[in-house]
């Protein structure tokens, strides 16, 4: 191995599979550097057992390294990066597994928050402050007390507190996170610490899902740190966020809201590292795994971005991503007959998963059963007759009469369904990227429109489904090298980031930035390239405490509004996001 090498390290854990790929990617010199993949492994990923699971995962890909003659030891010892992607969260959210949340919110005067709620627990407290962050109501906490005792013997594992306008002023929502801690026990999320925008529904969101996923990510991120601990992998660690950057994971435990889409955000970053057709005009990224199937955009090399916020469950938030959308359609999705209005028989795909297929020792037939049944010889996956058998027994416990192609009609509705479901999200996800300008992780594209002109397809199922997709679609779907490890190579070759939020009002002379729960001075000549060489020193610092000190810091939005103080004076409102670019280190050989 060339001394100018760096070895990293991608582990990605999803509903049905945890995948590992060690690469070694040369000193850049000029340009992308071709990375080599040294050795790749998958495992079952085992939910109540995440340390053994990615355990088992290293220790798969060690085996990989010794059967190649290297010293897998010696190879984890010099790993200079580890990064994860993880489709946990978002198949706990798809499945409705995720925890249940304490929502309080406190809006003051105007539209009332019960439009925006979400959960069964929710608690409005009165009080409020005005849009520049004045007191306009003290806050009433005695009902939030009453409240949130009773939450933890109705299931809620979490809270989340959110006021109106707390990133301009956050001290009544700090006073809602104290009472409800207090009175539950229960751990706490603050929506000023996610963001800084005053988009009160998106922000409610935002800090639920957070409050929804916290534990879970940070069970998996105990697990990880073990188990790497236990294998000689000392190098840092990081999680893929939603837009393709790599955060720290003392960052993804305070913000776990931002890793939710991690895993569509591997896939993406592995198929720019795998498939440079991706540079040419409009495709479609498809990534099938078990439990979900992601898709992705991306224009001319680049994904594109989604600047409006993640979307969860239909509810949008403030988390900058790339547009991408999960659905409930993976290879161990269940089947369900069903009769639709007119009578005539049906087979829904998913969205739940109750362990893999009957070919790989599963109870009840799942799509890769439904695929397994309609594959030809040698084209099937593990067991082929268990699939049959299992389709069988579905299709007579339904009767004949109902099913007169038997077990094969049942599979050819199952999968018809599987791709009617991908064709309808994907429509859906180019038509919300066109209603739009249309940026990339690279640059605003001024184009008309983005319309896909071919497919990517990676993941478990990918060689089983190829053929029914590209009908489904009506077009060309290529299977990269490395298709089935794809997530775990996009998250070892994601390059680290980080982003930053400031917010001025040259009126009340304050500069916050929310995340680091700083509040400072700031004059009244307050400019937005003043504020924005602040907000870049500032991230600068934090990136510096990470260790990370030759990062390309820029400017991502910036935004200026003209207001008046309360003594009628014109003051400025400027709001300045400053970020490390998220993209990949290098490309992958398409061989070892």
């Amino acid at each position: 191995m060339s001394m100018k090498e760096s070895l990293v390290l991608g582990i990605d854990a999803g509903g049905t599979h945890t995948d590992a790929a060690l690469m070694a990617v040369p000193e850049a010199q000029g340009g992308l550097p071709t990375a080599r993949l040294l050795a790749s492994a998958k495992v079952s990923t085992r939910h109540e057992d995440l340390p053994g699971t990615v355990a088992a995962v290293l220790a798969a890909l060690g085996r990989e390294l010794a059967a190649e003659g290297a010293d897998a030891a010696a190879l984890f010892g010099r790993v200079e990066r580890a990064t994860l992607g993880t489709t946990l969260a978002v198949n706990a959210l798809v499945q409705g597994r995720a925890d249940k949340v304490g929502l309080a919110l406190s809006a003051g005067p105007g539209l009332d928050p019960v439009h925006f709620t979400l959960g069964e627990h929710v608690c409005i407290v009165p009080g409020g402050l005005d849009h520049r962050g004045v007191v306009v109501a003290p806050l009433f906490t005695e009902t939030l007390a009453e409240t949130a005792a009773r939450w933890p013997a109705e299931g809620v594992a979490a809270v989340a507190c959110v006021g109106k306008f707390s990133p301009r002023n956050p001290a009544q929502e700090q006073q809602m996170g104290q009472v409800a801690q207090a009175a539950s026990g229960l751990p706490v999320t603050l929506g000023h610490s996610l963001s800084g925008r005053l988009n009160f529904p998106r922000r409610i969101a935002t800090a639920y899902y957070n409050a929804a996923v916290a534990r879970l990510e940070g069970e998996f991120l105990d697990a990880v740190e073990a188990a790497f601990a236990g294998n000689g992998v000392t190098a840092p660690v990081r999680l893929l966020k939603a837009d393709g950057g790599a955060a720290t994971l003392a960052f993804s435990r305070r913000e776990p809201v931002q890793s939710i889409l991690s895993g569509p955000a591997a896939s993406v970053m592995g198929v720019m590292a795998l498939w440079p057709e991706a540079a040419e005009g409009c495709s479609l990224l498809l990534d099938m795994g078990g439990t979900t199937t992601d898709m992705a955009l991306f224009y001319e090399g680049s994904p594109v971005v989604d600047r409006d916020g993640m979307v969860l469950m239909g509810r949008r938030t403030l988390v900058r991503a790339l547009a991408a959308v999960s659905i409930g359609v993976g290879g161990d999705s269940q089947l369900r007959p069903e009769t639709d209005p007119d009578g005539s028989l049906a087979v829904h795909v998913g969205p739940l998963r109750e362990g893999p297929a009957m070919a790989f020792g599963g109870e009840r037939p799942t799509l890769l059963d439904a695929l397994n049944v309609l594959a030809a010889p040698g084209g099937e996956s593990g067991d082929a007759a268990a699939s049959r058998a299992g389709m069988e027994a579905l299709a007579a416990s339904l009767g004949a009469e109902r099913v007169p192609g038997g077990h094969t009609q049942l599979a050819r509705l199952a999968v018809a369904d599987a791709c009617d479901q991908v064709v309808r999200a994907a429509y859906e996800l180019v038509e919300s990227v066109n209603a739009r300008p249309i940026y990339t992780l690279a640059a605003l594209r001024a184009v008309r429109e983005a319309r896909p002109e071919r497919a990517c397809l990676v993941g478990g199922p990918a060689a089983a489904v190829r053929p029914y997709l590209e009908e489904a679609l009506g077009l060309h779907v290529a299977i990269p090298a490395h298709a089935g490890v794809a997530n775990a190579i996009g998250a070892g070759l994601a390059v680290p980031t980080a982003a930053l939020e400031a917010y001025a009002d040259t009126g009340r002379g304050v500069l916050s930035v929310p995340a680091l729960d700083l509040a400072e001075r700031v004059g009244r000549d307050a400019t937005v390239e003043s504020v924005a060489a602040r907000t870049r020193a500032l991230l600068e610092e934090r990136l510096a405490a990470e260790g990370i000190t030759d990062a390309a810091v820029e400017v991502v939005e910036a935004d200026l509004f003209a207001t008046l103080d309360d003594s009628g004076r014109g003051s400025r409102d400027i709001r300045v996001t400053c970020q490390v670019r998220p993209g990949i280190a290098a490309r992958l050989a398409a061989r070892a």
